[in-house]
């Protein structure tokens, strides 16, 4: 698959089927959290592959009750290390980390994307009580929710901002 047309294609699924991930595309989705790109190759963040089942369903509690992460076979959990702030400063801890995240996330969205899987980036959520129920250590922040699995349901794409009214150029 070409990326433009996984990044055209790629949809937000909130329904999945109980149909396992095979162990090699999960290494695949690993690959493409770590090779994205980090502010000074500093790589802070940090994620949870979770799997246990009253876990996927408390954090879907935790999400305001959004039953569907519980539905699939993994959820992820990305994390911030604001220890950037060492290098960075407080611009590193609170922008820094969110951008290494986000394009950790893409990257794999994408790869999921690519191997027929279906995904949801989801920030709303409480992030003390997913915390919890993940075990994060303090000293990290947990910032996004990926559920990931087989998708049970295939949406239309959602209507896009024209170019000109988004993109500027000044020359």
């Amino acid at each position: 698959m070409e990326i433009m047309e996984a990044v055209k294609k790629r949809r937000s699924i909130r329904n999945f089927t109980d149909r396992p991930i095979p162990p090699k595309i999960l290494e695949e989705l690993k690959d493409a959290l770590i090779w994205a790109p980090s502010a000074g190759n500093l790589q802070s963040r940090l994620f949870y592959f979770i799997f246990n089942r009253q876990k996927k369903q408390a954090l879907a509690e935790a999400a305001f009750h959004q039953v569907f992460i519980a539905e699939a076979p993994l959820v992820v959990g990305a994390c911030i290390d604001p220890g950037i702030e060492q290098s960075y400063g407080k611009r590193g801890r609170d922008l820094y980390t969110i951008q290494d995240v986000s394009a950790s996330i893409q990257n794999l969205l994408l790869v999921a994307h690519t191997h027929g899987l279906g995904t949801c980036w989801i920030g709303a959520f409480n992030e003390e009580e997913a915390a919890r129920i993940i075990g994060i250590p303090r000293e990290y922040r947990i910032v996004s929710l990926v559920p990931v699995g087989y998708p049970a349901e295939n949406p239309p794409a959602p209507p896009r901002n024209r170019k000109k009214d988004t993109i500027l150029e000044i020359l």
